[in-house]
């Protein structure tokens, strides 16, 4: 059966009579790649790969996301695999952690594809403060940070934009920010892509997302999103450490994981609702409604890249903003100037976009467009996408954990070039539902518990914590050493949290 003969209706949800175990299914490439046939399912146009250990997959219990991974590998134009970092989980769709690339001339786009906090991302800070002179004033630090960058569903930021100015900052992100003020003018150089995707056109974002978005500059947002002050306390390469200003153990980095709030969310929804008329228009068969997508050269499918890329745009200038008050907080707190102490950028990073890249195919260079799911780009040392300060060791990779846990800073490798389309995984990656880890930790005060192990945590909404503790999420360093062994990405250095910020 072809894949155009196949059209199975509704979601990629799997019948709990049907539950298969990964292993039974993957078929074993090496120590840390694995094969999804192509033959799993009849629509499959090309196989899945699958990157991670004999432990993660083992403990892979997401049915749904192994069939988001055969519906990706339905879509027409697809190159090679439907790809799964070793983060992967459910989402919507296509899997989180997924990685896709599509021929311009007969592939398709789909936005959930990047899904709805399109331009999601992580950017790291560093200090030149030490572990012994933040604990002291820690508590004071994460209070001010949590009144200053207001975090939660739908809270107001302190840079309101009229509606009218909405277009410039669509179409200039970071750069409308360090323009304006909130900025150094360095930051612009150690952003993906300089801080604004191009192509993206405001005129295609509608009113209601840009109103949705003109007040929410500088917000953290919910869910997973946060901001951390945390230690180095690991280092594992050091030439490449102190490429990235890092000096050695006991510095202190912020984090900050946030994307494009409310804009993109209505950006997301505003084109799945053309691309579900798109579908039946161009006769696009698909094993799931949620795939919903359109021709890359449709009028529907330019219209929705150029407002992706715009809405994407936003995302960078929002976390730029963020870091411009958490400049002003940490002055504040330590009654010094933002300069004297540090908090310079050490890399943004998207792992929400799709983007026209140039990717060596069989020996030739050929543009492919890059879908990427909950996974960063890990471009290799000497490529020209990577800022000239990191040129010559590779991309800067910034793998948040949970926040009870670690984070990791690695960088992207000529291998991942090779096999990965240049991307990595973009965090620790779901181990249970929201719903089933407020289950397990029902009665447990989680803010209690990691005030004891010294992480201080202020929250929006106390119910998240649970939602987001580490007993959620995977293991991280067992995510990074998949990509390490795999050879996808390089580990450079670990961070543990002193105090978060959560919606």
């Amino acid at each position: 059966m072809t894949a155009k003969q196949a059209r199975p209706r509704g979601s990629a949800k799997a019948s709990p009579h049907s539950r298969v175990k990964w292993r039974d299914v993957l078929q074993r490439v090496d120590e840390w790649h694995w094969l999804l046939p192509q033959d799993y399912r009849p629509w499959m146009r090309v196989p899945g790969l699958v990157l991670g250990s004999d432990r993660l997959i083992a403990e892979m219990a997401d049915d749904q996301a192994l069939e988001q991974i055969a519906n990706v590998a339905s879509l027409p134009g697809i190159v090679n695999y439907s790809m799964a970092m070793p983060d992967v989980h459910c989402g919507y769709g296509f899997p989180i952690g997924g990685v896709a690339a599509m021929r311009p001339e007969d592939g398709v786009i789909s936005p959930g594809g990047i899904g709805f906090d399109i331009n999601c991302g992580t950017r790291v800070l560093t200090t030149h403060l030490q572990l012994g002179d933040v604990q002291p004033r820690l508590q004071n630090l994460i209070d001010q940070l949590f009144r200053d960058i207001p975090a939660g569903m739908g809270e107001r930021g302190q840079v309101l934009v009229p509606l009218e100015k909405m277009d410039d900052v669509l179409a200039d992100g970071a750069a409308w920010a360090i323009h304006n003020g909130y900025g150094r003018a360095e930051d612009e150089t150690l952003i993906e892509s300089g801080g604004r995707l191009g192509g993206g056109d405001p005129t295609l974002v509608s009113r209601r997302a840009k109103q949705r978005g003109a007040s929410q500059l500088g917000t953290l947002g919910s869910g997973n999103h946060f901001l951390e002050v945390q230690v180095v306390d690991e280092i594992y390469d050091s030439r490449q450490v102190g490429a990235m200003g890092i000096s050695g153990l006991g510095q202190v980095v912020v984090f900050i994981h946030t994307g494009s709030r409310g804009l993109g969310h209505q950006t997301c929804q505003d084109h799945l609702d053309v691309m579900e008329e798109a579908v039946e228009r161009y006769g696009i068969r698909l094993p799931d409604k949620q795939l919903a997508c359109a021709p890359i050269q449709s009028d529907e499918g330019r219209r929705y890249i150029a407002a992706m890329s715009a809405a994407g745009n936003f995302a960078f200038c929002n976390r730029q903003v963020i870091s411009h008050f958490v400049r002003q907080t940490f002055a504040r707190v330590f009654e010094s100037t933002p300069e004297e102490l540090g908090l310079n950028l050490l890399y943004d990073v998207s792992h929400n976009t799709a983007k026209l890249e140039e990717h060596d195919i069989d020996g030739s260079s050929e543009t492919v467009l890059v879908r990427r799911q909950g996974a960063p780009r890990a471009f290799g040392p000497g490529h020209r996408g990577v800022p000239e300060r990191y040129r010559s060791i590779g991309q800067p990779v910034l793998v948040p954990g949970d926040m009870g846990r670690y984070s990791y800073l690695c960088v992207g490798t000529n291998k991942a070039m090779a096999e990965t389309w240049g991307s990595t995984c973009h965090g620790a990656g779901r181990l249970h539902s929201r719903r089933e880890a407020k289950r397990m930790l029902r009665g447990v005060n989680v803010r209690q518990r990691m005030l004891e192990r010294g992480i201080y945590v202020r929250s929006q909404r106390p119910g998240l914590l649970a939602e987001e503790a580490s007993e959620a999420y995977k293991d991280v360093s067992l995510v990074i050493d998949a990509l390490d062994g795999a050879g996808i990405a390089t580990k450079v250095c670990r961070m543990r949290p002193l105090g978060v910020v959560k919606g």
